[in-house]
């Protein structure tokens, strides 16, 4: 589920949120997510990635809190599907 604002202050979260966005590949794949989820092995197809590639960037992103993921009923089994995990971010640098 889509959260509203996620609002950091801590030092090591703010790290692990620059760490997500210093990534190319991350970035696009944020930008191709939306409400109603995008499974990894379509997101590894439109990057032209593996999609073992893919499952290591999106648990960057989901460690970020940047992407919600859920298991779901495939055609072979369960994919995993990945939405948004917020829509807006604030970094609070004073206490």
């Amino acid at each position: 589920m889509e959260d509203e604002e996620l609002i950091l202050k801590r030092d090591d979260d703010i790290v692990k949120l620059a760490k997500a966005l210093s990534s190319a590949t991350r970035l696009k794949i944020l930008r191709m997510l939306d409400s109603d989820g995008v499974d990894v092995s379509q997101i590894a197809e439109a990057q032209d990635q593996t999609g073992a590639n893919i499952s290591a960037q999106i648990k960057i992103l989901e460690k970020a809190k940047l992407v919600a993921s859920q298991y779901c009923p495939g055609k072979h089994g369960v994919r995993k599907v990945c939405k948004p995990g917020v829509k807006r971010i604030i970094i609070e640098l004073e206490e």
